[in-house]
């Protein structure tokens, strides 16, 4: 029996991970390509008849290995949940098999989704080929996993988490598109918690087109999900900007330019591959404007308590009695020595399992997050951190055209925000780098010399993506060329240029990045 054109597909993608599985994009697990090819099948069937489910129907779609699927162990790339099996799936995963996409298995990541690298992997680093064949380059992460099966064309497109970045930062170091949509119009039911207020569904594609696609299947309101936005308050968004929209069919887009990204640690590459990507939007007619958003320089330093301080929280279950593979005592130690066996912790019932099932990242942020929540701390620095998270949305919320409708409606808030450009300031979109420099090789991660070693280097990856993730924002990461002064480097991957905008406003941020990418191409 001859294959349809999507179990063709599917064919080609599946002999492609088994080629690339030392890559390590999808954690280790048994592949039903039975099931797969049947499922395509059955989708080429109803494309034959004119009836698909929808624009997805047939593809193969990758899942994020901290989203749970009942049909494949959900393991979060940590030895504490090695072998778990959830009793259900995601609700963003439910509503992808209903639209008729068929699942290719689930993508590895940083453990519990903490890192920018995807290195942190008890299923061993995520790796991409470097300038030669014995160098490797890094992924990015954490959702470095999701990133690199698009880029290497092991499936269609993937599910990614975000919480600082982690759909972003990969996309732009693999030449692929991620997006971030605005926080709770995608449902985290079923989503294993990293930060809550932070944590979002991301979308990974080869293109913008193909993102949105996904975008359209899973966004929408999930009863399940405390945190998932209304029916009523997403119409209550969406009516300033169709307002907006009907009164401006041939609309040029006012794009923002922050004074602050213009940082030291942003490489000459980067920069000029930014500059470009905004002057090919400006050669169209759209205008550029300088803008200030004054807090976003102490964005980083608040996401980096507020963060660890919500997973010191989310991961407090582990401890192999309620969840997680517990660990025995390493030794008789107590029975013969009480007292040395408190002095290395094996009196406490749990202090084994987490001590050796959770990664040093794991351990290095919930002793952070346990700190920055305890009596002597919280007020120094958790909660200056929230009141930096507020200022850097008011930061946001000052330079928009849209008002933020998540507000209470106040003359203050609508003030000047009538007008089809608006006042001095106000913008439609912000561009910026995705990220500081173009993909580290992995052995600069590694080296014990080398200055990026440190951790509190690499999280300066996520400079530019997390003000949009503290503000619950849409950004998107569009790949484009490395320029080294004026000429293109073909010898190094494509950078990301982030496309931000207003609370809700999605749709226009898609659009923007549609119109860059043909530009670019």
């Amino acid at each position: 029996m001859s294959l349809g054109p999507f179990a063709q597909k599917a064919q080609q993608c599946l002999k492609k991970q088994a080629n690339l599985r030392h890559l390590n994009a999808f954690v280790p697990s048994i592949t039903n390509t039975e099931s797969i090819l049947r499922n395509c099948q059955e989708a080429d069937t109803r494309h034959d008849q004119g009836k698909p489910l929808s624009p997805l129907d047939g593809q193969l779609i990758a899942i994020k290995d901290n989203i749970c699927t009942k049909d494949q162990p959900t393991t979060c790339a940590s030895a504490m949940l090695q072998g778990y099996n959830s009793p259900f799936s995601a609700t963003v995963v439910e509503r992808l098999q209903a639209a008729g996409a068929v699942i290719a298995g689930k993508a590895n990541l940083d453990e519990f989704g903490m890192g920018s690298h995807s290195i942190n992997s008890v299923h061993g680093a995520v790796t991409q080929p470097g300038p030669e064949p014995d160098i490797q380059r890094t992924v990015g992460g954490s959702s470095g996993g999701s990133a690199l099966a698009v880029a290497s064309e092991q499936c269609f497109a993937a599910l990614g988490t975000d919480t600082g970045g982690s759909v972003r930062l990969p996309a732009a170091w693999t030449g692929t598109v991620g997006f971030k949509p605005s926080y709770g119009m995608v449902s985290r039911w079923g989503v294993v918690a990293y930060a809550n207020s932070l944590d979002t569904v991301g979308v990974i594609a080869s293109n913008v087109a193909s993102a949105r696609n996904v975008y359209n299947i899973v966004k929408g309101h999930d009863s399940r999900d405390p945190t998932s936005i209304s029916t009523q308050t997403r119409a209550r968004i969406q009516s300033p900007i169709q307002a907006r929209d009907q009164r401006r069919h041939i609309r040029p887009i006012r794009i923002g330019i922050p004074n602050e990204c213009f940082i030291n640690e942003l490489h000459p590459s980067i920069q000029k591959s930014w500059m470009i990507a905004v002057q090919h939007l400006n050669s169209q007619g759209h205008s550029l404007l300088s803008v200030p958003l004054p807090t976003t320089k102490a964005a980083l330093s608040a996401y980096y308590v507020l963060a660890p301080a919500e997973a010191s929280s989310n991961l407090a279950k582990y401890d192999g009695v309620r969840y997680g593979n517990k660990v025995p005592p390493s030794s008789t130690t107590a029975n013969h020595d009480p007292e040395a066996a408190r002095r290395q912790g094996d009196d406490v019932l749990f202090s084994q399992t987490r001590g050796q099932n959770f990664g040093a990242e794991v351990r290095r942020r919930i002793l952070l997050g346990s700190y920055t929540l305890s009596s002597t701390a919280i007020d120094n620095y958790f909660i200056r951190a929230q009141k930096v998270r507020r200022m850097v949305q008011k930061d946001f919320d000052n330079v928009f055209a849209l008002p933020n409708s998540l507000l209470c409606p106040s003359k203050e808030n609508e003030k000047g925000k009538e007008g089809l450009i608006g006042s001095k300031g106000e913008v439609d979109v912000i561009i910026t780098p995705t990220a500081t420099r173009p993909a580290p090789l992995l052995s600069e991660l590694r080296s014990e010399e080398a200055d990026m070693s440190s951790p509190a280097r690499r999280y300066c990856d996520d400079v530019y993506t997390v003000p949009a993730s503290l503000a619950g924002l849409p950004a998107i990461s569009v790949p484009v060329p490395l320029f080294d002064g004026e000429k293109e480097r073909k010898d190094e991957p494509s950078v990301g240029v982030q496309i931000t905008g207003q609370y809700g406003d999605d749709e226009l941020v898609l659009s923007v990045a549609e119109e860059l990418e043909r530009l670019v191409e």
